[in-house]
């Protein structure tokens, strides 16, 4: 049976979801503020939350700052972020901070649930595939390239499935949204990607806005991979367009 946390300030709507919730078959908790489903994460007691359902707009803390100090603790639990405002800006402001999905309100509950089962799906495939053979699942991704599992550059494995980038004998946990923009640059490996197409093809978003959301997501996806961030040999600009991703810089130098 999967937990849920709902972190939610307007008692009416926190109350409804956790009725919907239990009805699904869900155990759930409510947490009125940040600060509340913050010690509920910390807590040794209640460290087993599958899923939260995170408002943005809370008292004290905000959803954002919320998912910030939680991805910043090396907590990756799913986070299904709703949001009073459906800006392009807000939304990406919320990928940026460790949200994994996001839902305007108001919304249909079939909308949500279908999302949160999404979610819940894919952090038990995270879970299934860390538990069955930790050392034979990074074998099979080391020797493969198959971009449904894995991809190899540079000594570097991307593993899709496991949300999980490996540099040497460091391993990162990426984001949902992190992964999705990584996977969508080696996808098009070699070839410039604009701005705008990533807004539109990774985050599904149409109307003009900020892109410096993007940036600071390649910044970080820099410090993981590129030896020198300040000098990227993966992960290029290409002035007045967007992005490139080269897989091996050296053999490319060498021709």
């Amino acid at each position: 049976m999967a937990k849920i946390l709902i972190v939610e300030d307007e008692k009416h709507l926190a109350d409804g979801l956790a009725f919907n919730l239990r009805d699904e078959g869900y155990e759930v908790e409510i947490a009125p503020d940040g600060e509340t489903a913050l010690k509920a994460m910390r807590s040794s007691n209640n460290n087993s939350f599958d899923a939260l359902v995170l408002d943005v707009m809370l008292p004290g803390k905000d959803g954002f700052e919320v998912a910030r100090e939680l991805r910043k603790a090396g907590k990756f639990v799913p986070i299904l972020m709703l949001t009073a405002r459906g800006r392009p800006e807000d939304v990406l402001q919320g990928f940026e901070a460790g949200a994994d999905d996001y839902l305007p309100k108001p919304f249909e509950l079939s909308i949500l649930l279908a999302r949160l089962r999404g979610l819940l799906r894919r952090h038990q495939w995270i879970h299934m595939a860390t538990a069955a053979d930790n050392g034979q699942a990074k074998d099979r991704a080391a020797k493969t390239n198959d971009l449904e599992d894995s991809f190899t550059f540079s000594s570097k494995t991307v593993d899709f499935s496991l949300l999980e980038l490996r540099v040497g004998k460091k391993t990162y946990r990426l984001t949902l949204m992190e992964m999705e923009l990584l996977r969508y640059l080696i996808q098009s490996a070699g070839r410039p990607v604009s701005r705008k197409a990533i807004l539109e093809d990774v985050w599904d978003l149409h109307e003009d806005t900020d892109t410096r959301a993007i940036d600071n997501f390649i910044a970080r996806l820099r410090k993981y991979i590129e030896r020198f961030p300040a000098k990227p040999q993966h992960l290029l600009t290409v002035r007045g367009v967007g992005y490139k991703f080269v897989a091996e810089p050296e053999a490319k130098i060498s021709k």
